[in-house]
């Protein structure tokens, strides 16, 4: 039976090549039309956990200084340690998957998350708890670049700036829903206990995963370093610097987001988580808004069409001082500004996508990790100069000099209008 099965496929192939004709073969089910289907809903939950072991740092901060002896200061080392590994590794470990299979990839690199969380909930002293954000950091932002790879798999092209937008979402809603949930569980039971449902809950998800995620890969064949061509290419390097500048212009003034709130606005203290909250929920409509603006055009045009929001978010940052003096305008601009945290961030994630589709097909993993990359290179900066900004000059001038980079960002995606059709 099998033979004849061979000869009857042998056959059809043969006359097909005879007559001229195009066989088909049907590789993969047809997408849902839905959206929303199960292996997107992963995906955005997979994000959402990485989110909450990333953010949740900050809200239990206290709770580990206190459990491991430690100062408060010491533990708030590791925020920045986890953006100082996560920047350059991320590149790094997503050229290097893009030459593995990708379903056992994400699964592996998954492990390792799960893993590092497991360790954080038993870390005996504060070196082991470093070990463990250490390994946390390797393989985030690969999982972030891995994801965005399924777009064209669990998705239809008319979905795909909405994938985008939601696997990025993953990240404000973790810290709308997340962070607090876990600082109220670390209150209430102790920190190891929200590390431990962190770890659990990743556990179920890894068990979705490996039942609905699409087994289908596509390793690269170059070599691992000319991956790195696509650095070569100026769109790339507009969108990297875009986003470097974007992002350090909101955390400049974001990273000292509560003494502004409860010294400029007068926000007191019992209310300050409701307004971090408020703020969470903003950036949340930020993202999900970026993917409609990514919709507008292919390659670079969506984020060179960015330029009136950054000319805005300038002006706006330069009237932060106000706050103090009409602190009813400082609420409503915190959420303004909340609102256009990461506009940019779906358009940037399609420029690299699609310039890297049409020049250099085998650097998609690598493309897909420019986002967060650069991102977390914008905090970096933003946060660094933002506490230089503070203890030198005060609070008053944040905005201003968060005004800076959004001017370097006018400037980069004006340059970027020369890539765009019919310019």
């Amino acid at each position: 039976m099998a033979n004849n099965a061979t000869e009857t496929v042998s056959d059809k192939a043969s006359e097909s090549r005879a007559t001229g004709a195009v066989a088909t073969v049907e590789t993969k089910p047809s997408k849902p039309e839905r959206f929303f289907n199960l292996p997107v809903t992963i995906l955005v939950m997979a994000s959402f956990m990485l989110g909450m072991s990333e953010f949740v740092v900050v809200g239990i901060l206290p709770d580990i200084a206190q459990g491991l002896g430690v100062s408060e200061v010491t533990v708030g080392n590791l925020v920045a340690l986890f953006a100082f590994v996560y920047a350059p590794v991320t590149p790094l470990g997503s050229a290097i998957s893009a030459r593995f299979p990708r379903f056992a990839t994400y699964l592996t690199l998954m492990g390792v998350f799960l893993a590092g969380n497991l360790l954080c909930a038993i870390a005996p002293n504060y070196a082991v708890l470093v070990v463990a954000r250490i390994m946390i950091a390797l393989v985030s932002g690969t999982l972030v670049a891995i994801a965005m790879t399924y777009a064209p798999d669990v998705t239809t092209e008319q979905y795909r700036t909405k994938f985008i937008a939601w696997v990025f979402s993953g990240f404000s809603i973790a810290s709308v829903v997340g962070v607090p949930f876990g600082t109220w569980i670390a209150n209430a039971f102790g920190w190891r206990i929200t590390f431990l449902i962190i770890t659990g809950l990743t556990v179920v998800l890894m068990i979705f995963m490996a039942t609905v995620l699409p087994r289908n890969s596509h390793p690269v064949t170059i070599g691992f370093l000319r991956q790195f061509r696509l650095f070569f290419d100026r769109r790339i390097w507009g969108g990297v610097l875009t986003v470097v500048c974007g992002a350090a212009s909101s955390y400049v003034f974001y990273t000292y987001l509560t003494p502004i709130m409860r010294d400029e606005i007068g926000v007191p203290e019992r209310y300050v988580s409701v307004g971090l909250v408020l703020y969470g929920v903003a950036c949340l409509w930020s993202n999900l808004h970026g993917g409609k603006i990514a919709e507008r055009g292919r390659g670079v045009e969506p984020l060179a069409r960015t330029r009136p929001i950054f000319c805005l978010h300038a002006v706006l940052l330069c009237t932060l001082a106000l706050a103090a003096v009409v602190p009813v305008y400082g609420a409503i601009l915190l959420v303004a500004l909340g609102m256009m945290m990461y506009l940019f961030n779906s358009a940037s994630q399609v420029l690299y996508m699609d310039v890297a589709a049409q020049s250099h097909p085998g650097s998609m993993n690598l493309a897909a990790s420019l986002n967060s990359m650069s991102f977390n290179i914008g905090i970096a900066i933003g946060s660094a100069v933002g506490g230089l900004v503070n203890d030198h000059l005060g609070l008053t001038w944040l905005g201003p000099f968060g005004a800076v980079f959004s001017v370097g960002a006018i400037v980069i995606t004006t340059l970027l209008r020369r890539d765009m059709p019919n310019r």
